[in-house]
């Protein structure tokens, strides 16, 4: 029997094209009916380490970031909106829309990753933050997304507070950064060939066939 397909997703869980990018990956799998032949891990990248734990205001942090003007801020929203609407999620974009700190939501998936449960916790704090205008920085958002795909919930906060499950992410997250990972969406195949970005569906399903022809 073949192996499967190994796609490490190097992701935010707080990055909006992250959430498009994967969302059009699964498309592009789904129509290749490849599902049986693809395995997935997701890896941790912060794009604000930094972050202090009340957050800032979403637009503040983007123009300081990237210098965008509020013109440039709507229609980047506006352009993410629609692009969600393709692929059956929800950007919610509201006034008072904060960016979190996201390390405890890194340490979490890693737990996840024990019982299978990584790609559908992402996806559920992704959800939260983005179409629920939750904060995925705190504990009971934390607690209810791990209940809610059905982990134990005291089980995985107690991971939070040990020294060497953190570290596990830190190391993991420069692994990645020591390879050249330095932007999210950053999809790698086999540990061998990456693609960066939230390519179109056409894309990733004509590298998915050459990668599961050579894998």
């Amino acid at each position: 029997m073949k192996e499967k397909l190994k796609i490490d997703i190097i992701s935010d869980v707080v990055c909006p094209w992250c959430t498009v990018g994967y969302k059009r990956l699964e498309k592009a799998i789904e129509e290749l009916g490849v599902q049986d032949k693809i395995e997935i891990e997701w890896q941790p990248f912060e794009l604000n380490p930094n972050m202090p734990i009340e957050g800032q205001d979403l637009n503040e942090h983007l123009a300081e970031k990237y210098g965008s003007s509020e013109e440039q801020l709507e229609a980047s929203k506006n352009m993410l909106v629609e692009a969600g609407e393709d692929l059956g999620f929800t950007f919610d974009y509201f006034e008072e829309m904060r960016i979190v700190n996201t390390f405890e939501a890194h340490v979490l998936l890693e737990y996840a990753k024990k019982f299978g449960k990584q790609t559908e916790l992402k996806m559920r704090l992704t959800t939260a933050y983005f179409s629920e205008g939750k904060n995925v920085s705190k504990r009971e958002v934390l607690k209810e997304a791990l209940l809610e795909v059905g982990l134990d919930a005291v089980e995985a906060l107690k991971q939070l507070d040990i020294e060497e499950k953190r570290k596990e992410v830190s190391d993991s997250q420069n692994y990645w950064k020591s390879l050249g990972v330095n932007s999210v969406p950053t999809v790698v195949f086999n540990r061998r060939s990456a693609v960066t970005g939230a390519q179109p569906i056409s894309v990733f399903k004509q590298v998915l066939q050459e990668q599961l022809k050579n894998s």
